[in-house]
């Protein structure tokens, strides 16, 4: 599916809204839960798993009035994808960040992000973002720390969570995690 062009002659991301309902939108969570249900048993995931999986954990609220729903194209091709839940009137919560592995490294899970933020502060009216998340997603987990989200308590009794994030979307976070981002590094003295 992926060839070396995709990945590597110049591609960019190109992030949108798209109902989950769509063909693209059905195949990433589709991957999403073949991925993180994988990674929670350590083996490859039936398709009996996969369908029972997507009937459990049902995304039809990921799109308005209740959510949203951004899928990311790394190279023209579906690569990401991130859903936003309304908490209430001022709490979104973060769900299904999810970036294909032949599209990893490439910076999509941090622009798919900062692509949900914007929509929760913009299109849902959000000023806080909660998220939770599993101990073993250790690359979800360190890139939430780079983007100035905090632990919190457990907010939500979620099943399989064992962390659980949060952040104030307003401009002066924003501004203050890109000072920290453009900011040249300075070597350590001996």
């Amino acid at each position: 599916m992926w060839g070396v062009d995709a990945l590597w002659n110049n591609a960019s991301w190109d992030i949108a809204p798209l109902p989950v309902g769509h063909p693209d939108s059905a195949a990433l969570l589709r991957a999403y839960y073949d991925d993180i249900v994988g990674r929670h048993h350590g083996r490859p995931v039936t398709d009996a798993e996969l369908d029972e999986v997507l009937a459990e954990e049902p995304s039809d609220d990921l799109t308005a009035p209740t959510g949203h729903f951004l899928v990311g194209r790394y190279g023209g091709r579906p690569a990401g994808c991130v859903g936003l839940r309304v908490l209430d009137a001022e709490t979104a919560e973060l769900t299904r960040l999810f970036v294909r592995p032949e599209a990893r490294g490439t910076g999509g899970g941090r622009r798919l992000l900062e692509a949900a933020e914007r929509a929760a502060r913009e299109v849902l009216g959000a000023r806080v973002m909660r998220l939770d998340t599993r101990g073993d997603l250790v690359e979800a987990r360190a890139l939430y720390a780079r983007s100035g989200y905090a632990e919190i308590p457990d907010y939500n009794g979620a099943r399989y969570a064992e962390h659980w994030f949060e952040k104030r979307l307003d401009e002066r976070t924003r501004e203050k995690i890109r000072e920290k981002e453009d900011r040249p590094s300075r070597p350590r003295g001996r």
